[in-house]
């Protein structure tokens, strides 16, 4: 992500890769042969000097928090950016909002799946109201990625439901506004452990019910995909990351596909949402105003994500 979002920044007008920090000797050597003029440096600390506007933090998950607040301490930068998830469990991501407060800056959690053209489809047409008056949705975030495949990794990034399905729980904070569990199941009924696959039902306001299913053991999926099926009394929004379909009660029925949603960008590099990820946020510096997915949105997954974990560990059903 790190070598990712440096390669985009470094094509964008008015932005200036001043520094990459890394600790792997290995990787700085890499870096210094692919970021040519771009210092590169071993230790967070050392970033004060470079006089920066903004700083991303791509590291893994478990260290977004200590890195977050050795930015904050050192005020390397007002403005940050931080991959998902914000942090490891509510109260760190709760203290991580309280630390960008203070800061008076920008800050953004890395929810790309926010800028997917589909998933901004179904945002615009559930602002039109075009499915009437919600009354639930199903959302999965399924990937193939530890089918048949016994590993210690599930757990070094940060389970499933930080890994994959956080994309799910966003787009539904987005979506539907604030969530709230209600009824979890793990992977079998003998598991408390929620690293592989998970089910859980939540409470939205209105009283629009929903349903998240997530498993980086499911067949079928050669990429990660996150998809919903949303109901309304006027029709049905089916999405996935690559195609959005209506149905509505009339009998009508509309598809668009990304290539039909101007799925382009300037400098495409890995998916195009990276790019307009990183241009939401430059512009939001430049223009002084607050980017989405901010912490605080951020913060809300984790707590999300927390409860389920909580009411998983507690056998809760």
């Amino acid at each position: 992500m790190g070598i990712v979002h440096s390669c985009i920044l470094n094509v964008m007008p008015d932005v200036e890769l001043a520094a990459l920090c890394e600790k792997s000797a290995m990787t700085r050597r890499l870096l210094k042969r692919v970021f040519s003029g771009v210092q590169i440096i071993d230790d967070v600390a050392n970033m004060v000097d470079f006089n920066l506007d903004a700083v991303y933090v791509t590291t893994p998950i478990v260290s977004h928090y200590r890195v977050v607040k050795a930015v904050s301490k050192e005020n390397v930068a007002r403005n940050l950016f931080v991959e998902k998830t914000l942090a490891s469990n509510p109260e760190e991501a709760k203290e991580l909002c309280q630390l960008a407060s203070n800061s008076g800056g920008v800050n953004m959690v890395g929810y790309l799946r926010r800028f997917y053209v589909t998933f901004r489809k179904v945002k615009d047409l559930l602002s039109q109201g075009v499915v009437g008056q919600l009354s639930s949705f199903k959302a999965y975030a399924y990937s193939s990625d530890f089918l048949g495949v016994e590993s210690d990794m599930t757990a070094s990034r940060g389970g499933v439901l930080r890994d994959l399905g956080c994309h799910a729980v966003d787009l539904a904070l987005w979506f539907f506004g604030d969530l709230e569990v209600c009824w979890t199941r793990p992977a079998s009924p003998n598991s408390d452990d929620t690293d592989d696959s998970v089910n859980f039902k939540v409470k939205c306001q209105d009283g629009l019910d929903g349903e998240f299913s997530v498993s980086w053991r499911a067949e079928g999926y050669r990429t990660p995909e996150v998809g919903f099926s949303i109901v309304g009394s006027k029709g049905v929004i089916v999405v996935n990351d690559d195609k959005v379909e209506l149905t509505l009660q009339n009998g009508k029925k509309s598809v668009w596909y990304r290539h039909d949603l101007d799925d382009n960008v300037p400098f495409w590099l890995a998916l195009p949402e990276y790019y307009r990820e990183d241009q939401c946020f430059v512009k939001s510096i430049m223009d002084s105003v607050t980017a989405e997915p901010s912490f605080l949105s951020g913060s809300k997954v984790d707590e999300i994500i927390g409860q389920v974990e909580k009411r998983v560990g507690g056998q809760d059903s």
